[in-house]
């Protein structure tokens, strides 16, 4: 089950979470070409991020965005 989905601002990448904190790849790729998926399969529980990459540290931040806006 979708427990958290991260969008990243700078790439347009999307990963996702499940319960365990393990990745579904089948979820992930570009924003454009998975966000309906998401959406619609996405528990109403589900946490929706954006997120930003701090390179060269390979540290990322997220903040929590309402479904909609996500």
């Amino acid at each position: 089950m979708i427990r958290e989905v991260i969008r990243f601002q700078d790439s347009d990448n999307v990963f996702v979470f499940d319960e365990n904190g393990g990745q579904m790849p089948r979820y992930q790729g570009k924003y454009q070409a998975v966000r309906a998926k998401i959406l619609a399969r996405a528990p109403k529980k589900a946490k929706f991020y954006h997120g930003t990459w701090s390179d060269p540290l390979g540290i990322f931040t997220k903040g929590e965005v309402p479904r909609k806006e996500w």
